[in-house]
């Protein structure tokens, strides 16, 4: 059985990914400081409490996971939204907290989990960017700075494991239906002066599509990206987001 593992995948789209590998067949291991939504995680996933920007924790549990057999796929996922100010605003020690989390942890999970996908000679990593790493992100400038940096990092991993078979790509959400960005909407509608309702209808309005994404949407690139149908896609990101055409139609409204 192939197995996966997903950082970050006790809740959102973490979950959706776990659920989409799980019934693509595959055997689903998950990180989380959540200890209460690893709790609840379905019969047969193997959840760990792990800290993705602390190097202890994540190395130690790559050694389980190594000594289980190894991975088939990596889902980079785990990151946190960060403050909603304007730059001047943003707190030195909030802009680490979320680069530590989202940037740190990224460059954490895939450090240690490199060496058996390269033993293996196969794999596939796959990235949680964001469309806010295509475009500026006013209000949310760690957020955005890392997840442009996620890009980076995958390209240059793409290029590293290309040479022991392993894959790399991002997946690119756009706005996610879901709490996580409920509590994004209620941020940015104080920071603006405008209604939670305006701010959501303002994502759907920037689309080509007119709309907001599920998690589920996500899930399904990444089962993609993992599979032998994507046996020659590395190193690009994947925007799923209905086609952001204005990524801030808010700002001067």
């Amino acid at each position: 059985m192939k197995r996966v593992l997903i950082t970050g995948g006790a809740s959102g789209i973490g979950y959706a990914m776990g659920a989409a590998f799980a019934a693509a067949g595959y055997e689903v291991w998950v990180t989380d400081v959540d200890q209460t939504a690893l709790g609840a995680l379905p019969e047969g996933w193997q959840g760990r409490l792990a800290d993705v920007s602390n190097e202890a924790q994540i190395s130690t549990f790559m050694a389980e996971i190594a000594a289980k057999g190894g991975l088939d796929a990596l889902c980079v996922n785990a990151g946190t939204k960060g403050p909603t100010a304007a730059i001047e605003d943003v707190a030195l020690e909030d802009w680490r907290a979320c680069t530590a989390v989202t940037l740190d942890g990224a460059f954490l999970t895939l450090k240690h989990a490199a060496p058996m996908m390269k033993a293996a000679g196969k794999g596939a990593v796959i990235f949680t960017s964001s469309t806010a790493g295509m475009y500026g992100y006013p209000y949310r400038s760690p957020y955005s700075a890392a997840k442009w940096a996620i890009i980076g990092l995958m390209k240059t991993a793409a290029m590293e494991l290309g040479a022991f078979g392993i894959r790399a790509n991002a997946i690119l959400p756009g706005a996610v239906e879901g709490p996580r960005m409920e509590r994004v909407l209620e941020a940015e509608a104080t920071a603006k002066g405008m209604t939670r309702d305006a701010v959501y209808e303002g994502y759907a309005s920037g689309t080509s599509l007119r709309t907001w994404v599920t998690a589920e949407d996500i899930a399904a690139v990444a089962v993609f990206l993992a599979s032998d149908a994507a046996a020659r896609i590395s190193g690009q990101s994947i925007p799923v987001d209905g086609h952001t055409v204005n990524p801030d139609p808010q700002i001067g409204s």
